[in-house]
C-alpha cells in the first residue's frame, strides 16, 4: 500500500526537520523519512561532541518554527564576542609593517544583545523534532531507510526498506554530504579535499561560562574555543565547551593517541594564553576537511537543501545556517508555487530555488576559502595581506560591522573588504 504526501524529506537531521516543520505549518502534508531513531536529550549527560554556532538570522528562523523555546530549554549559550587573531608569524615578518593582528567583534557595537548561540546539534535537532511533532501534516518515519525513488508520471515512489512506499510530486533530500538521494537522483559534485583535518575536543574548564567564542590562526591551522554551559552541581565551579584543533591528518592521528592527561597538557601548551585553564576532558572525534557542491540542485522530482548540496569549510561553524537559509528559500517558494497552482517538481519552479541559493552558498563558500588559503600558509605576499586585513578591519568599525553582519545572517551580500582582500587570491574563482 502506498501512502500519498505532498513532499517527502529524505532526512531528519536539523535543515531536513527545520524545512518539514516549516513547510507542514504551511498546510502541506509531509511525510519525514529518516533510518535514525529520534534524537534524545539527557540534562545530566555530557554536550553532544557535535556543535554549531547559530547565527541570529538562523536564530529568527528557528523561532518562526516554534523550535527555538524547545532548544532554549534544553541548552544554549549566547555570545556576545567573537574574536579573531593571527598567531603564525613569518620569518621575513620583522620586514613587514606593523600592524594588529586581533580583530573582536562585539554585539554593543551593533546594537544587539548577542551575536549568535554555541548549541548542539542534537539539542537543536531535539528542539526541531518536537516542533515538527506538533504539526499535524507532519509525518515522521524514524527508523527507515530509502531504498529506491523512481518516477510515475506526476509522482515520485520512495521505496523503504520495511517496504511501504510513499508516493508524492516532490522528494526532498535533506540526507547530508554522503547523501544517498543525490546520488539516486544523478546529481554529480565537485570536490576539493583539503590538507588539514580537525579534532573536536569536549572539555571542561575553570571558571564561569564565558561570553566570547574565539578562533587563534597559526601556521599549521586554526584552534578555536566554542564556550557552552556551567557544568553543574557535580563539577562546582566548572563550565564546558568545545575545542576545535586543526592541523595535518598525521598529527590528528597522534593527537588521538594520547591519554587524556597528556592531550590536556598538550591543548594548554598549544592553544593561545586567552584559552582558560582546563581541568577534564570529556570526549574527542575528528574529520577530514572538504569543500563540496552540487553540480546541480535538483534533478526530476528531486531538489537537495544543507549539506546534501554543499559543504564548507567549517572554519566559521557556518555550514547548518546555510543549510537553514536553503530551508527558508525552498519552503517560500514552493509556497508560491502552490498558490500559483503548479507543480511543486516544476523545473522552473525548482531552477529558481537554485539561482537564489547557489550564488549564496557559493559566497559562503568563497569566503570561507578565503580565510583558509590566506591563513593556512607563510608565503610572504598572502602574510603581508592578512596582516594588513586584519589591521584594516580592527581600523575601520564599518569593515569591521560588515562582516560580523553577514557571519550573523542579517546582511547576506559577501562583505566589500573579503572581496578587496581576496580578489587575488588563486583559485578562489572556480568555487
Amino acid at each position: 500500500m502506498t501512502q500519498a504526501f505532498d513532499i517527502v524529506i529524505v532526512g531528519a537531521g536539523m535543515v531536513g526537520a527545520a524545512l518539514a516543520t516549516g513547510l507542514g505549518r504551511e498546510g502541506f502534508s509531509v511525510a519525514m523519512v529518516d533510518r535514525a531513531p529520534a534524537p534524545g536529550f539527557d540534562p545530566d549527560s555530557a554536550p553532544d561532541i557535535r556543535v554549531s554556532a547559530l547565527s541570529a538570522g538562523s536564530e529568527r528562523y528557528l523561532q518562526s518554527l516554534g523550535a527555538w523555546n524547545h532548544i532554549l530549554g534544553m541548552r544554549a549559550t549566547p555570545y556576545r564576542r567573537l574574536a579573531v587573531w593571527d598567531e603564525t608569524r613569518h620569518p621575513l615578518s620583522n620586514l613587514l609593517p606593523r600592524t594588529s593582528n586581533q580583530v573582536e567583534f562585539d554585539a554593543n557595537r551593533l546594537n544587539t544583545s548577542h551575536l549568535g548561540h554555541i548549541v548542539e546539534n542534537s539539542v537543536t535537532q531535539q528542539g526541531l523534532w518536537q516542533a515538527a511533532e506538533a504539526e499535524s501534516s507532519v509525518t515522521i518515519l524514524a527508523g527507515n531507510g530509502v531504498t529506491g525513488i523512481t518516477k510515475t508520471g506526476e509522482q515520485a515512489i520512495v521505496a523503504l526498506e520495511n517496504g511501504a512506499q510513499l508516493s508524492a510530486p516532490l522528494v526532498i533530500g535533506a540526507d547530508g554530504a554522503q547523501s544517498r538521494v543525490r546520488d539516486m537522483a544523478g546529481i554529480g559534485v565537485t570536490r576539493n579535499q583539503y590538507g588539514q583535518q580537525a579534532m573536536i575536543i569536549s572539555v571542561r574548564y575553570q571558571g564561569p561560562v564565558q561570553d566570547i567564542t574565539w578562533q587563534g590562526f597559526h601556521p599549521s591551522g586554526p584552534r578555536a574555543f566554542l564556550p557552552l554551559y556551567a557544568a553543574g552541581s557535580d563539577h562546582p565551579g566548572e563550565s564546558r565547551a568545545s575545542l576545535v584543533w586543526y592541523d595535518s591528518p598525521e598529527e590528528i592521528v597522534r593527537l588521538k593517541s594520547l591519554s587524556s592527561e597528556a592531550l590536556m597538557a598538550e591543548i594548554q601548551q598549544a592553544f593561545p594564553a586567552e584559552l582558560p585553564q582546563l581541568t577534564h576532558i570529556e570526549d574527542r572525534a575528528s574529520f577530514p576537511i572538504a569543500r563540496q557542491h552540487a553540480k546541480h540542485y535538483s534533478a526530476g522530482r528531486i531538489v537537495l537543501v544543507g549539506d546534501a548540496a554543499h559543504t564548507i569549510n567549517p572554519l566559521a561553524g557556518q555550514g547548518v545556517n546555510l543549510g537553514f537559509q536553503d530551508a527558508q528559500c525552498l519552503q517560500s517558494i514552493l509556497k508560491e508555487a502552490r498558490r500559483a497552482g503548479r507543480d511543486l517538481a516544476d523545473a522552473s519552479v525548482l531552477a529558481n530555488y537554485e539561482a537564489q541559493r547557489r550564488p549564496a552558498n557559493r559566497r559562503m563558500m568563497y569566503a570561507m576559502d578565503a580565510f583558509y588559503h590566506m591563513f593556512s600558509n607563510q608565503i610572504p605576499p598572502v602574510h603581508l595581506l592578512r596582516n594588513l586585513g586584519l589591521g584594516a578591519a580592527r581600523a575601520l568599525p564599518f569593515a569591521r560591522n560588515q562582516v560580523a553582519r553577514y557571519a550573523m545572517g542579517i546582511d547576506d551580500g559577501l562583505p566589500v573588504v573579503i572581496r578587496q582582500l581576496t580578489a587575488r587570491l588563486p583559485g578562489l574563482n572556480q568555487l
